[in-house]
């Protein structure tokens, strides 16, 4: 099975293409001391404007965010807020050249007044269901000109008319040419029958209303009223996957092959859900085309909704946030089997090795993340092409380091190194030296720190007895971990005799 943390890695390699219903989101922010003489509502006093990709095109934010490459499919209006959502979509390196402007449309806008952090009315306007023949065929065309090289495309589908029968037409008869991932998150599923979509992401009032039901029935148990729900979506239309999302409850997923699941969402003390669904859905596709099960894709997807939804507006999840989660996830401090987690990571090195590929190792502490450390990673992962950090456990800390050390736990060592841009894989171990985790890896290279160089180092033979080599590289600056740690307690104690002074 593949690793979450390979998984999410992969979305850099990844090609995606959305096509659906754009939307400009606009946030008038402001501050109220008063109320209206003309009627009882506030006046708000403007202090800011911000304004975000909403609809499909905030889609397309969420996975440029996570990494990939993005091809944006949709229909704007030549007017102020088609520019403005032009200029949104620039700012977040999301090429616009595949936007289709009409004369005869308006660009979907939704436009928020907040005051003092609370929402007091929120404006919609836009019209894009009438427009040409002439934008219809181009918005076919550039969607049969893009989905050649796609290993994903997700359809984003407000029933605002950017959908019509002639783009599931066209979406029909590519299914025929290329198996790429298909996620298709409509308010309108029963159209998407031949698609064939590999998952579809309603909600569970969304789906309930498509199938004929009360939005929001009473006094049912949400995770088996969407299973039910799931399996008759699934019979309306030929989707492999129904992930049927429930807000806090999490998301449910039933499958054709008639399996079923409910995985449960992450507390959170303060929700904000704009976009929300849009991060799910971009994120469980990327892991779908990264060659993920349903069941990792819907975790993985629940873990970026949980990001989103503690940011304000209309927001989206990066790369790096996720990636950080997936590795708490993955690497559990827990776990004692440290010699099983090697094996493991052995087997997916084998696969890099029959690629001709330089697996690179080094180890360390990594106690307090700083510069010095990133700039070691950097150099040694340019050493070869996969980079293997051995992080010391908590215990093996303490012997190396003091009874005082370390400062963050084996938990957040390890995924904060995990995250890091260089690392490929990072590993627990609890011995004195990693010789023993070398001679389960088998590295080409093993990479110490400059302050090695006059010293025989311990793990020397079995570098040697898996055939491979030793490089030292010099260390930039004088930067460690125990130089930062006694610069705090300096400036702590520093700072307590200022207050000592000042309270004589």
């Amino acid at each position: 099975m593949t690793n979450i943390v390979e998984l999410v890695r992969r979305f850099q390699s990844l090609r995606a293409v959305v096509i659906g219903d754009l939307m400009l989101d606009s946030y008038l922010e402001g501050t109220a001391s008063r109320l209206c003489t003309e009627g009882p509502v506030p006046v708000v006093r403007r202090t800011r404007v911000e304004r975000a990709p909403g609809g499909a095109a905030n889609v397309a934010a969420n996975l440029r965010a996570l990494g990939s490459d993005v091809t944006l499919i949709g229909l704007i209006g030549a007017d102020p807020a088609g520019a403005m959502l032009r200029e949104a979509l620039g700012e977040r390196d999301i090429d616009t050249r595949w936007l289709v402007e009409d004369d005869a449309a308006s660009t979907l806008h939704k436009l928020r007044v907040l005051a003092d952090g609370h929402y007091v009315v929120r404006f919609d306007e836009g019209d894009t269901g009438a427009i040409s023949s002439v934008s219809r065929r181009r918005l076919c065309s550039n969607l049969v000109e893009t989905f050649a090289g796609s290993d994903l495309v997700i359809v984003s589908d407000y029933t605002y008319g950017v959908i019509a029968e002639d783009v599931l037409t066209a979406l029909r008869a590519l299914r025929d040419t290329r198996p790429v991932a298909l996620v298709v998150d409509s308010k309108d599923l029963r159209r998407f029958h031949g698609c064939r979509a590999t998952a579809v992401t309603p909600n569970l009032r969304e789906a309930r209303l498509m199938l004929g039901r009360r939005a929001e029935p009473a006094g049912v148990d949400l995770p088996a009223d969407a299973e039910v729900v799931g399996r008759e979506i699934l019979r309306h239309i030929d989707a492999e996957l129904a992930a049927i999302t429930l807000a806090g409850d999490g998301v449910a997923l039933v499958g054709r092959d008639g399996t079923a699941q409910h995985l449960p969402s992450f507390p959170i003390e303060r929700a904000n859900d704009v976009g929300a669904g849009d991060t799910f859905a971009a994120t469980l596709g990327l892991v779908l085309a990264a060659g993920g099960s349903a069941p990792d894709a819907a975790s993985i997807a629940l873990e970026a909704a949980a990001v989103a939804v503690t940011k304000p507006r209309t927001a989206v999840v990066e790369y790096q946030e996720l990636l950080r989660r997936v590795s708490l996830r993955a690497f559990n401090p827990l776990d004692s089997d440290l010699a099983g987690s090697a094996e493991r990571l052995n087997a997916i090195l084998d696969t890099d090795r029959l690629l001709g590929r330089t697996i690179v190792f080094t180890n360390g502490v990594f106690d307090i993340l700083h510069a010095g450390h990133v700039d070691f990673l950097k150099r040694a992962k340019a050493l070869g092409d996969v980079l293997v950090v051995g992080v010391n456990t908590d215990a093996g800390a303490r012997r190396l380091k003091g009874p005082n050390r370390p400062i963050n736990n084996q938990q957040d060592r390890l995924a904060l190194v995990a995250a890091l841009e260089p690392v490929d894989h990072a590993i627990l171990f609890d011995e004195a030296t990693p010789a023993e985790l070398i001679r389960r890896l088998r590295p080409r290279i093993h990479v110490k720190g400059g302050d090695y160089a006059d010293r025989e180092l311990p793990e020397s033979e079995a570098v040697l007895e898996v055939g491979g080599r030793v490089v030292v590289l010099p260390l930039a600056g004088s930067r460690s971990t125990s130089d930062v740690i006694e610069r705090i307690v300096t400036m702590s104690t520093a700072s307590s005799g200022e207050r000592v002074g000042a309270e004589s």
